[in-house]
């Protein structure tokens, strides 16, 4: 009895333990499931959290573009100025001693403008002619010489070695008259040279030395601007430089002729840019352009594009839309149905104060941003808004 009674006392006190055998299956069944529908209702909360934090498409300005049906007009600023320009100046060196033109004059074909101190020029033109004076005396002797040698080779008076002898000191004294000559005559030019006169008639532009300055060969003078033809040179950048060709006509307005309007027609056109502005240099010629004219008057060039070319209609902008990728000019475009950004390069024929046009690039309809251009990305989802006041972007 006692075994016993100790026996079920042990197993009275032993912890009730919970197993999957002391579960029933229904039971188990139960909780599992519990557990998907709580794993289920945490991802539909965390999806709902993720769509919720999505962000609203941003309101962007962008407007329709279409082709302006008008001839495309490139307007540049440009210069008057003489078509032929030269320097004039000595060709020795000396000392001025007289300068009679000055800022403005206008010369005449061969007249004179300045002078150099005469007198190296004169005392080697004098040393150049007695020395041609002293070959003519020796080549007269020398010629004396032969003609009694051959008279006496005749007569076999003397061995033939003598008169080949006497031959040749008469040919080379007649070359040493040839040279003689040719240096009295150099002599003779330079001292001519002294005198500095205009090779054409025009106008003096500038003045690059004074008088008792002492000048080397070439060094400039003066500069002369020929009287006759007058350009006008303009820079074209690279965006306009396809609808510019050689004989294109063209309007140029002075600023200092108000209301006048010039013809003018494209002479030449580089073909090659200038490394520092990377713009092309345009010469025109001015039909007519009348004594009110003057060198240096600043211009205004129109370039018309016919109706019947072939080049691409332009699409005008606003300025605002104008953006730029690297170095290229650019705009943004809303995608039609995806309302998605795109960063378009074109091409700009020419720019005004407000408004750009667009030659290359775009197509009819597209919708560009007008406003905001540095705010927005690549690939961003936007919504298209009109302009709040249309008129402030017309041109």
């Amino acid at each position: 009895m006692n075994r016993s009674h100790r026996g079920a006392s042990s197993r009275a006190h032993k912890p009730f333990r919970l197993t999957s055998s002391t579960l029933s299956v229904p039971l188990l069944r139960h909780a599992r499931i519990g557990a998907l529908v709580v794993v289920g209702a945490l991802t539909l909360a965390a999806c709902h959290n993720k769509e919720a934090a999505a962000p609203a498409p941003r309101p962007v300005v962008a407007v329709a573009v279409h082709a302006d049906g008008l001839p495309l007009a490139a307007s540049l600023p440009g210069e008057v100025q003489a078509r032929y320009s030269t320097p004039l100046s000595f060709r020795i060196a000396g000392k001025i001693i007289e300068r009679r033109v000055r800022l403005g004059d206008v010369v005449q074909n061969g007249q004179i403008v300045a002078r150099l101190d005469p007198a190296d020029a004169q005392k080697n033109a004098a040393s150049a002619a007695a020395q041609l004076e002293a070959a003519q005396h020796r080549l007269v002797y020398a010629k004396q010489q032969l003609d009694r040698d051959r008279a006496q080779a005749h007569e076999k008076l003397i061995a033939q070695t003598q008169l080949e002898q006497t031959e040749d000191a008469y040919a080379s004294a007649a070359a040493q008259r040839d040279q003689a000559a040719q240096q009295a005559a150099l002599a003779k030019d330079q001292l001519q040279y002294a005198t500095l006169a205009a090779d054409h008639a025009g106008v003096i532009t500038a003045e690059q030395a004074d008088t008792g300055q002492n000048v080397s060969a070439g060094q400039a003078v003066y500069s002369l601007a020929w009287s006759g033809d007058v350009d006008v040179v303009c820079d074209v950048p690279e965006g306009a430089l396809a609808s510019l060709r050689a004989g294109q006509a063209a309007t140029v307005k002075l600023g200092a002729l108000p209301g006048r309007t010039f013809n003018a027609r494209v002479r030449e056109l580089s073909p090659a840019a200038d490394p520092q502005s990377r713009t092309y240099r345009a010469k025109l010629t001015l039909d007519h352009p009348g004594p009110d004219v003057r060198l240096g008057m600043t211009a205004d060039i129109d370039f018309a594009r016919d109706h019947a070319s072939s080049q691409p209609a332009s699409f005008t902008l606003p300025s605002t839309a104008l953006f730029h990728d690297g170095t290229t000019p650019a705009v943004w475009v809303v995608r039609a149905g995806s309302d998605q950004l795109e960063l378009r390069r074109v091409q700009v024929a020419h720019y005004t104060e407000r408004t750009i046009a667009v030659t290359q690039g775009l197509n009819e309809g597209e919708r560009v941003v007008w406003q905001g251009v540095h705010t927005v990305t690549a690939g961003e989802k936007v919504r298209v808004v009109p302009p709040l006041h249309p008129e402030d972007f017309a041109s």
